[in-house]
């Protein structure tokens, strides 16, 4: 009889980040975040202002994104050069609507901050492990599920969050089942800092510019 005898073992994984922030939100910036002028963006609604960290009511907004991604290029990344924020933009899902599968371009970690309370249910961000259309679908049966072969995985924001993850990460947002509005703030971060090595004619150094 053959030796059944064995192990798994994980090779990588891909870290969402979670901080709760709703110390630094006030009711006067939720109010003033839900005033933005929107625009339409396929099936939700998006601010028509795309920097809105640059707005000097969001400072302390923008400061505690800025102090999730410095741990984030710290703790997880483990890299010597820094996060800032790219872009940055509220975003309004009303009854019915979600977000279709997508990553993030031109950006190394996006993140989402969830400023106002959440509707019931929440409508839950979907990471999904598959970037490209995969020829061969292999479902796990449900009751097999686990961290090596779950094909995505859930997660059910709170208000107050920070959640960061990698850009290229595909993401989907479940639609909105509730009557009320769900509202959300979304941004993208880049590289600020000399990368590669002067010596071997790598070096860049990417000043980076303010959000």
């Amino acid at each position: 009889m053959a030796d059944t005898n064995f192990k798994i073992e994980p090779l990588f994984a891909e870290p969402v980040f979670r901080m709760n922030v709703a110390s630094s939100i006030s009711q006067e910036q939720v109010v003033a975040l839900q005033q933005l002028a929107m625009v339409q963006n396929q099936t939700n609604l998006i601010s028509d202002d795309l920097y809105i960290f640059r707005r000097p009511e969001f400072a302390s907004l923008a400061e505690a994104v800025q102090t999730a991604l410095d741990i984030y290029a710290r703790e997880v990344l483990g890299i010597p050069q820094s996060l800032y924020v790219t872009q940055s933009w509220a975003l309004t899902n009303p009854p019915g609507a979600g977000m279709h599968g997508h990553t993030h371009s031109n950006s190394v970690v996006s993140g989402s901050l969830y400023y106002a309370p959440l509707p019931n249910p929440t409508a839950n961000m979907i990471f999904d492990r598959h970037k490209t259309y995969q020829q061969i679908q292999l479902r796990p049966d449900a009751a097999r599920t686990n961290i090596f072969n779950a094909p995505y995985r859930v997660v059910k924001p709170e208000q107050g969050d920070i959640i960061l993850f990698a850009s290229d990460m595909q993401h989907l947002v479940e639609p909105n089942a509730s009557q009320q509005h769900r509202h959300s703030i979304a941004f993208n971060s880049f590289i600020k800092g000399a990368l590669g090595d002067y010596r071997n004619v790598s070096e860049l150094k990417l000043s980076g510019e303010p959000s």
